[in-house]
């Protein structure tokens, strides 16, 4: 019986719960999930500051590398910022190519990937923060809060994120600096060159009301990875939920489909 193991990355200013109960189900359908804590998470918004985008790349690709070392097959699934750092990872491991034997296989699942800005609730820093950036000290100080709908559709769940970034109980920070989302800028327009050079089959899970990026991201990862492979990324596409797909509306089918995608 060979060993999949399954490395889960959380979105910028998240933890482990942006990944709702998916973890979990992993495992009791036999996967050996693993998470891990980016740079910057898991203390304090502060903490984010002096972090560079490539510290949490790296960060995702020596716990991969770990992974390898100790399963059969080796899968990558993220969330948000994390779905980029998944694109990426496998871009740079050749994960998947049967060419080098890396990730023994593995599967490459993308779930809600920003590759745009561009969702129908677009922040306000979509268009300003490029100005801003160059004003390092400003930038630095600028803070990007948290607002309603809080990638949530369900109204009952969206009181419940609400009150608990209120409460301030740590599972998911209520501000990110602005240079954070230059660092999550710069994680972009490198994931976007070179997903021809993506060889494991792929699934992107994107829903059409998500209000932080539309489906042309979606759209944009498929056919870019597909250029080279045609078929070998599949997209599911949501009709019940925003952002926050894993803990939303369309949860059960978020699971479902990652489930059955690994199989």
């Amino acid at each position: 019986m060979t060993s999949q193991a399954v490395l889960l990355v959380h979105g910028l200013g998240g933890t482990e719960y942006d990944l709702g109960m998916l973890g979990k189900q992993l495992r009791q359908a036999g996967f050996d999930a693993h998470t891990l804590t980016l740079p910057g998470h898991g203390g304090k918004p502060e903490d984010l500051l002096p972090v560079a985008w490539t510290e949490w790349l790296d960060a995702v690709r020596e716990r991969y590398r770990a992974l390898r070392a100790s399963h059969d097959t080796v899968h990558l699934v993220g969330m948000c910022m994390g779905a980029l750092l998944a694109v990426e990872a496998a871009k740079r491991e050749g994960h998947g190519d049967a060419q080098t034997g890396n990730g023994g296989g593995g599967r490459l699942v993308a779930l809600a990937p920003p590759v745009f800005i561009d969702g129908w609730s677009t922040p306000w820093y979509r268009f300003a923060r490029h100005v801003v950036y160059r004003i390092a000290p400003l930038a630095r100080r600028v803070r990007v809060n948290e607002e309603e709908p809080y990638g949530v559709k369900n109204d009952r769940l969206r009181a419940i994120v609400k009150n608990r970034l209120l409460r301030g109980d740590g599972f998911h920070y209520p501000w990110v600096p602005l240079t954070c989302i230059r660092e999550v800028d710069r994680l972009r327009r490198n994931v976007m060159r070179g997903l021809d050079t993506i060889a494991c089959p792929t699934l992107v899970v994107h829903a059409r009301e998500d209000e932080l990026t539309s489906l042309r991201s979606a759209h944009f990862l498929v056919d870019g990875i597909n250029a080279a492979n045609p078929g070998q990324a599949s997209l599911v596409t949501l009709d019940n939920s925003y952002h926050m797909i894993c803990v939303d509306n369309d949860r059960e089918r978020v699971a479902n489909s990652v489930l059955e995608f690994l199989r």
